[in-house]
């Protein structure tokens, strides 16, 4: 069985044919869409007022959901997660997390096709990393999974992304849906479907946020 270990995982670069490397899908909608910078300011100074470092609090669950989505992902593939360089309360919060997507996953037959698979948009040059591609009960899905307090718009719209990066590549997706596994107790599961309408309308946001990424770009 295969060892597999995400904390330390390069950051990916998408390269088209000709090797010219673009931006990923995350690179873009951080930088273009700025939904919930307000919020992020909000909530570090809630943080911040109760004597809690922000940064340090945001670090101990970004790697919590790292490690919970590891599990995840290795169990589609039968690999073995590396867990030496996380706490034993990282562990414990990050298989408490996986758990919720193997319960949901239960009474489900799952096929992975591609798992973390690295794929790139010739016409629209750009990048995108997918989560899960999978036949569930013989539907061909995308699953976007998060970690977090809730499902939010922007989440919507990377995961209508990589479904027509899925299609572009020759991968026909008839379902999109955002799973969300807790890591601690003020976390809930949350499961989304999103409606074709809305995958339409999240994929033209997101055209419009590459287009201002690339005039940026010109501008420097």
């Amino acid at each position: 069985m295969n060892i597999h270990s995400k904390k330390s995982k390069a950051h990916i670069r998408y390269r088209l044919k000709d090797n010219s490397i673009v931006p990923g899908t995350t690179t873009i909608t951080g930088s273009e869409l700025g939904w919930n910078k307000q919020i992020l300011i909000s909530w570090a100074n809630c943080i911040g007022l109760e004597g809690i470092s922000s940064s340090k609090y945001r670090d101990e669950r970004a790697d919590i959901g790292t490690l919970a989505h590891a599990m995840v992902t290795d169990w589609l593939l039968s690999k073995k997660t590396e867990t030496d360089d996380y706490s034993k309360n990282q562990i414990a919060a990050a298989e408490n997390s996986a758990l919720s997507f193997f319960e949901w996953a239960n009474h489900k037959k799952i096929r992975p096709i591609l798992v973390e698979k690295p794929l790139v948009s010739e016409k629209y040059r750009f990048g995108g990393t997918p989560d899960i591609y999978a036949n569930i009960d013989s539907v061909n899905e995308l699953i976007d999974l998060k970690t977090g307090s809730g499902i939010y718009p922007e989440m919507v719209i990377q995961a209508s992304t990589y479904k027509y990066l899925l299609v572009e590549n020759g991968y026909p997706v008839e379902s999109v849906r955002i799973l969300n596994i807790p890591r601690t107790e003020d976390e809930a599961f949350f499961e989304q479907k999103i409606s074709k309408a809305h995958q339409d309308i999240a994929w033209k946001i997101f055209l419009n946020c590459l287009a201002n990424y690339y005039l940026k770009r010109e501008m420097k």
